[in-house]
């Protein structure tokens, strides 16, 4: 018994339909990574404070591994506002969403100074970022990095530090002595692995003026080994 012979009409039909097909799946496509980008747009607004790789945190925590996640409970991070630790909040796209548009008001008495995020178009495509960050950790945007302290010149590294009056006269390796009014002087540990070598404290300029600095420690008690009281 022969097959029937399929029509010419029908195959045309039938392109037709997986050219339809192919077109919805790269419309689906670039809208997803129209998402995306948005959505890294988006993100920048969070970079001072987070990042997205495991075990990195700055003031806020990481927000690597997110989803499924009881909110108060990232590895490492030690400075929750007792209102996130005591909730009962689990991290996914609704709650996200609803802690996004307005987080005073989702977990009361937290710290997070953030007012909100108003649009709910923006609130959506930074989630769809954040969940494909979290699963995919190749499509994570590199944040800021702090720099690597211990590959400091001698110019920037602190033999010794005094203090008189309102002034902070530093002695860096070179020689030079930094002189610094006392409320422009911040004294700071960095224990992460790009901080400075242990004895080896760092100056580092801060402000738009250049009138400001900070001495980075490797540890909390080098302070009182550097910094004296002494007028000569």
């Amino acid at each position: 018994m022969k097959k029937s012979p399929i029509a010419p009409s029908s195959l045309r039909g039938l392109d037709r339909t997986r050219a339809f097909v192919a077109a919805c799946l790269v419309s689906v496509s670039a809208f997803a990574a129209e998402d995306m980008e948005r959505g890294a747009k988006a993100y920048q607004a969070c970079v001072a404070c987070h990042s997205l790789e495991p075990g990195r945190h700055f003031t806020a925590p990481s927000l690597a591994n997110l989803f499924d996640r009881k909110a108060g409970t990232a590895p490492g991070f030690q400075r929750y506002s007792d209102a996130l630790k005591g909730s009962s909040v689990v991290w996914n796209e609704k709650t996200l969403d609803a802690w996004l548009r307005d987080p005073a008001k989702f977990i009361p008495g937290n710290e997070m100074t953030f007012p909100g995020i108003k649009d709910e178009k923006v609130r959506r495509d930074l989630i769809t970022y954040l969940e494909a960050a979290d699963s995919k950790p190749g499509a994570r945007r590199p944040g800021p990095r702090l720099p690597d302290l211990r590959k400091a010149p001698p110019e920037a590294i602190v033999k010794a530090a005094r203090h008189c009056g309102d002034t902070y006269f530093v002695t860096t390796q070179d020689g030079k002595v930094h002189k610094i009014w006392e409320f422009n002087l911040r004294l700071k540990t960095d224990t992460s692995d790009n901080g400075p070598a242990p004895g080896k404290p760092v100056i580092v300029g801060a402000g738009m003026q250049g009138d400001r600095a900070a001495i980075v420690f490797a540890a909390i008690r080098e302070i009182g080994e550097t910094a004296k009281e002494q007028c000569d």
